[in-house]
């Protein structure tokens, strides 16, 4: 039988694990296996920038950076591959910074 592997990854964590849990839901409701949420590893993205243009600032070293941070989570979910299933799965209505990809495995 064939499972369908989904990989979530968004910057907000509390609207991936609503959309897991809508899987979830989904996948109870036709009596298919599913595996999941796993949480994998979240990508911290960090950026420095010089707070003024000129470089100008309090002198006292580290103060005139600015350090940023942008943290991608991510879940992985995997359900039995039932055409009823995966048609309900596409059809779910995403926040717009989730982002949700589906391969299907052997």
């Amino acid at each position: 039988m064939q499972v369908a592997r989904i990989k979530l990854s968004g910057k907000d964590y509390k609207k991936l694990d609503e959309v897991c849990r809508e899987i979830k839901e989904i996948a109870k409701k036709f009596g298919v296996d599913y595996r999941g949420p796993v949480p994998l590893p979240t990508k911290r993205l960090t950026i420095t920038v010089l707070k003024t243009p000129c470089g100008d600032g309090t002198g006292h070293g580290n103060a005139t950076y600015d350090k940023w941070e942008l943290r991608i989570h991510k879940r992985l979910i995997d359900v039995q591959a039932d055409e009823r299933t995966l048609k309900q799965i596409m059809r779910l209505s995403l926040p717009k910074d989730v982002h949700m990809e589906i391969k299907l495995i052997g």
